[in-house]
């Protein structure tokens, strides 16, 4: 008997090419194949007559082959199928092209479908590379269809792959499978108005209704989103029933260190303060997700939650995604508190320093500032992701603050508590491991962050300090370009500075593999599915050849700018093939006024600050997401001069320029993330490393009543059960799932 776990090899007629093809997409049982949900549906269950056809109408046809013929083409070096097919009213031709197996399948006598698109050529209506299918007295019965004569599934595909023969494997598997146990408990079912597993599957494949596939897709989108829900709900309980350095917070003492700083402090700053100093005085785990627009002040929200378990004596870690924001990070700390004197320390891949207050500050070696950190010398360190290698150990590290990592989960926190654990520690149950606080400037729209993001507690920053100008954002056709170039030429002479990013070049289907012409006709909701399941195949040179691609647009932007537009500036360039040091040493020269044009990929796009920074002009703004466009536009507006933002795009696309728009008429990011969303998806928030969530609940992280639904269900049921002691099988598929997501 056929069950989920059967590996393909072991089915009857398993051919070792289709099986090596359907490897391209982790396709190696039973289950993996039937999981392969179609992204996109044709009907062709509504069967024509001949004579009622007309030109450029998608049609299904039955009728008997009264002749065949094959013949080559002189002009494009092509082998061509001609078959006359013949109903009660009447004949049409049909045609295919490269296609030379048919001539012994399409043999005169026999009853075929046909679907394919009705067009005019000199012999009369044509029915152009027609899907075919033979009709024998089995197959009379609709049920018994699998590519014509019903409504017919079209599936993610890749060369030599094809949804007809998805199509082929899957209907038989449907019918001979065993009895299968469904994970979802029956008053769930029941509750949330779902189908079972085996009709889900019966018409996720093979509906008889477009509407019963759209059912199907709803109850697998909710499984996931349920057992998403429920890998956090259970991550909340399980960090809750952990151990952390409980702070004492004085009032007092805070409200001094507010007095000492050179601003006030926004009302939503003070609020997002208070909510993880509430964190920090309780017995278990912060895991808080600090949330805000660009330039809205997360930082110094961070920084005032680590002095106050600095002054404790505890140790507090604070990483950045790069060398760049991680010094800056560090220089930021230096800025406002100059007479904190516990030590503070940055150690990147390039650099290592420690500041002991009032201008004490000494280059160390990498070795030394470690040891610092082990023997509880310095209290606070800045660094990259370097903070969590073997090599660095923390004597008392109470806190960690990462910036622009939404998920540092479970593992890295487990890395971290090793570093601070004595080697001699026997007795680890009475363990403290640290505070975790995220800081993100990509606004995460709501939906998103009650599934993928469901174990974090949020804190929201959505106001500007106080002065902060609007940047007035302007959309730049290819006519104007002239006139911005010399606006930005009158800016520099005032002494101001600009940014020019270069566009980001993607990946296409095309690019990633070659596919039959079903995916010419990808419908708009289903398309990323595709792309999403064939970016896993992309091999690492072809993405390493993207990022050159890349590196080359902003060589060849920088000698357009530097030679023939602005000469007598000074103009330099920044690039993610850049050593690190090569990078630190140009944001350096632009901090201190020595550059006065800094071409760029979208490695500027976090955490740089430069406030003499007025103008940030995107090339080819369309071919970025709008949550990113907002990241980048953010690097300017930080100082005292009106900012500007160039969004230059060659489309004329009426779409296009209205999504540049919603960029300047929306009133906040999380305005636009939700815009965003609804455009591109969850993909742009991810970003393009797999999370492993399967497409169907991405997608549906924009339906918000689905999202409540299945959050709604899994707090209910781990609320009677929070061991799923009486669900052993919901259990154990939810253990298969954690595996296969890495949110971490």
């Amino acid at each position: 008997m056929i069950e989920l776990s059967t590996p393909l090899s072991q089915l009857k007629g398993a051919r070792v090419k289709t099986l090596e093809r359907l490897k391209k997409f982790k396709i190696e049982t039973v289950k993996d194949l039937l999981w392969h949900f179609p992204f996109r549906y044709e009907d062709f269950s509504n069967i024509s007559k001949i004579s009622d056809l007309k030109i450029g109408q998608h049609a299904t046809i039955r009728g008997e082959i009264v002749s065949v013929k094959m013949w080559k083409s002189w002009k494009k070096r092509m082998f061509i199928i001609e078959a006359l097919v013949s109903d009660d009213s009447g004949s049409i031709r049909a045609i295919w092209f490269n296609q030379r197996f048919l001539i012994t399948v399409i043999k005169k006598g026999i009853t075929v479908n046909l679907a394919g698109k009705i067009i005019e050529t000199k012999g009369g209506l044509t029915i152009s590379h027609p899907i075919h299918e033979i009709i024998t007295s089995l197959k009379k019965d609709a049920s018994e269809l699998r590519h014509t004569g019903r409504i017919v599934p079209v599936y993610p595909e890749t060369r030599g792959l094809t949804s007809k023969m998805l199509r082929f494997l899957i209907q038989p598997i449907l019918k001979s499978i065993g009895f299968l146990e469904d994970p979802l408990p029956e008053e769930i079912l029941k509750s949330s108005n779902l189908l079972d597993l085996e009709t889900s599957l019966q018409t996720i494949h093979f509906p008889e209704k477009i509407s019963e596939a759209i059912n199907a897709k709803k109850r697998f989108a909710f499984e996931d989103l349920f057992f998403l829900q429920l890998v956090n709900l259970r991550q909340r309980i399980k960090l809750s029933q952990e151990k952390a350095y409980s702070a004492e917070i004085d009032l007092e003492e805070i409200k001094e260190m507010l007095k000492k700083l050179p601003f006030e402090l926004t009302h939503s700053q003070k609020k997002s303060l208070w909510e993880i100093l509430q964190d920090l005085k309780k017995p278990h785990p912060m895991n808080r997700l600090l949330q805000g627009d660009v330039g809205s002040g997360k930082t110094i929200v961070a920084v005032l939650s680590a002095l106050v378990l600095a002054k404790d004596g505890k140790q507090i870690a604070f990483m950045a995604p790069t060398e760049v924001l991680a010094k800056q990070h560090y220089e930021t700390f230096k800025k406002f508190f100059k007479k904190f004197d516990k030590g503070v320390g940055l150690v990147t891949g390039s650099m290592a320093k420690v500041f002991y207050g009032d201008g004490l500050e000494s280059d160390f070696k990498k070795n030394e500032l470690i040891k610092k950190a082990e023997t509880n010398d310095i209290k606070i360190v800045f660094g990259t992701h370097a903070l969590i290698q073997k090599y660095v150990k923390f004597s008392d590290l109470a806190l960690v603050i990462i910036d622009e990592q939404h998920r540092f989960g479970v593992k890295q926190r487990a890395e971290l508590l090793k570093k601070s654990l004595p080697a001699d520690r026997k007795d680890k149950s009475n363990i403290n491991i640290p505070h975790l606080l995220s800081m993100s400037a990509t606004p995460i729209p709501r939906t998103l962050s009650l599934t993928v993001f469901g174990d974090l507690d949020l804190s929201i920053i959505d106001e500007l300090p106080k002065g902060r100008k609007e940047i007035i954002t302007k959309i730049v056709a290819p006519k104007d370009r002239d006139k911005a170039y010399a606006f930005i030429r009158g800016q520099v002479k005032k002494g101001r500075q600009v940014f020019v990013i270069c566009p980001r070049i993607e990946q296409t289907n095309t690019d990633l593999t070659q596919t039959n012409t079903d995916l010419t006709r990808t419908n708009t909701d289903y398309a990323q599915t595709n792309t999403d399941s064939l970016y896993n195949s992309v091999s690492s040179q072809y993405k390493s050849a993207l990022l050159w691609e890349n590196v080359k647009m902003v060589k060849e932007e920088y000698e357009k700018l530097s030679k023939n537009v602005f000469p007598d500036l000074r103009v330099a360039m920044m690039h993610g093939k850049m050593k690190a040091k090569e990078k630190n040493e140009v944001m350096k020269n632009f901090s201190g006024h020595k550059i006065d044009i800094l071409v760029s990929t979208s490695v500027i796009e976090v955490g740089v600050d430069i406030p003499n920074a007025v103008i940030m002009m995107i090339e080819d703004a369309d071919k970025f997401g709008l949550a990113q466009l907002y990241q980048f536009r953010g690097r300017v507006g930080r100082g005292e001069h009106q900012s500007f933002c160039f969004l230059l795009t060659e489309s004329g696309s009426k779409s296009t320029h209205q999504r540049l728009r919603s960029l300047i008429e929306a009133k906040s990011g999380f305005e636009l993330a939700e815009k965003d969303l609804a455009i591109r998806g969850p993909g742009e928030f991810l970003g393009e490393e797999q999370t492993g969530v399967p497409d169907l609940a991405m997608k549906a992280v924009r339906n918000p009543e689905l999202v409540k639904s299945s959050r709604q269900a899994a707090e209910e049921i781990l609320k009677i059960d929070p061991e799923l002691k009486n669900y052993p099988l919901l259990k154990t598929r939810l253990e298969i799932f954690q595996k296969d997501v890495h949110l971490e």
